[in-house]
């Protein structure tokens, strides 16, 4: 139990806390918009997580103090209704738990987090996971893994208003820092896979913040969704080799958003034939391929974003370098030469940018 976060939440609500749990945030190093439409990604778990203090009231108020927002809100259990503030995220889950008949009782919370949000790292999905842990484990609730991950993208979905797929819980709940997560979004089948020991990987965050409840994230899922209506399928992954004339045949800008997620798919399948031979440079040329498609067929990235990219491209130390999460803003990751990491963050962290793993020294 983290003594520190205890203690403060403590001096808050003048009791100790019953339960302390957290969840990681996560970096998508492959399969970026393929989660909704049920395909492949591959993300790894980072070392930043958001942390709950949480102990167990003995009315139905629940009231939630934000470390990093410095601010305090609450609710009653049962009226939950967005508000447009971190709190959302805390009446999503217990709306969520409330629709598969597992409402807990109420509850005071103290939340912490180093997984910066905006910059397409989970920042939203490690808080909802942590809470769900901690809510588990406080009321003893029938909660299997995969119904805490249903209930986490229940929440942002139909309280926050973020139509999100399945990725970014799942990696939060079952990734780790050590291996990529190869998970199938249909069948939510998955295998790990360790990064090549010639490789590590640089996370920059570009500091242009994105946000999937509104824009252009919304945006990108309902034209995959229009697109699959049209050429007659449940969902994009249903597409075959078969398809390219059909898919052609699309009124832009359809067509190729189709052709993103069928090519980033198949990056993705790729990429877990290159861990299992090791083979860093041809997964970093899988990074670029996938940036250029996420710049220019689905339309996600920023100036400030391929300004990163095109920087991290020419350094001969670097395997490959794309834009991380869904877009509009956010962070690059990069597949670097082992012993490198720090060195090459440092030099693409400057005009705004900033380097976030490997974590930056304090005062940095």
């Amino acid at each position: 139990m983290s003594s520190a976060l205890s203690r403060r939440f403590e001096g808050r609500f003048g009791r100790p806390p019953d339960v302390v749990a957290s969840a990681p945030g996560r970096v998508n190093l492959l399969g970026e918009h393929t989660d909704y439409n049920d395909g492949f990604v591959l993300p790894i778990a980072i070392p930043q997580r958001t942390t709950l203090a949480i102990a167990a009231r003995s009315d139905m108020q629940v009231q939630v103090w934000s470390e990093t927002l410095e601010a305090l809100a609450g609710y009653e259990l049962g009226a939950e209704q967005r508000a447009g503030g971190f709190i959302d995220y805390v009446q999503g889950v217990t709306a969520g738990l409330r629709e598969r008949e597992l409402a807990p009782r109420g509850f005071d919370a103290v939340i912490e987090s180093d997984v910066p949000a905006g910059s397409g790292l989970s920042s939203s999905a490690a808080l909802s996971v942590a809470l769900l842990r901690a809510l588990r484990e406080l009321f003893e609730l029938a909660l299997d893994d995969l119904t805490l991950v249903r209930v986490a993208q229940w929440g942002e979905n139909h309280v926050v208003g973020a139509p999100v797929g399945i990725l970014d819980p799942m990696a939060c709940h079952i990734a780790d820092e050590r291996s990529a997560l190869f998970l199938d979004t249909r069948s939510l089948e998955y295998a790990r896979f360790a990064l090549p020991d010639t490789s590590e990987l640089v996370v920059v965050d570009s500091g242009v913040r994105h946000d999937h409840a509104s824009g252009g994230y919304r945006i990108r899922r309902a034209e995959c969704e229009a697109a699959a209506r049209a050429l007659g399928v449940g969902s994009l992954r249903d597409l075959t080799r078969e398809n390219p004339p059909r898919v052609e045949a699309l009124p832009e800008p359809l067509g190729r958003r189709v052709r993103h997620v069928l090519t980033e798919n198949q990056r993705v399948l790729s990429a877990r034939a290159y861990l299992a031979s090791a083979d860093a440079r041809a997964l970093g040329r899988l990074f670029q391929q996938s940036h250029a498609s996420m710049r220019d067929d689905f339309e996600v990235s920023v100036p400030e974003v391929d300004v990163l990219v095109e920087r991290a491209r020419r350094d001969e130390r670097v395997y490959g370098a794309r834009l991380t999460g869904g877009g509009f803003g956010g962070s690059v990751v990069c597949l670097v030469e082992r012993g490198h990491a720090r060195e090459v963050g440092a030099r693409l962290a400057r005009d705004g940018a900033r380097l976030l793993i490997p974590q930056a020294d304090p005062g940095s």
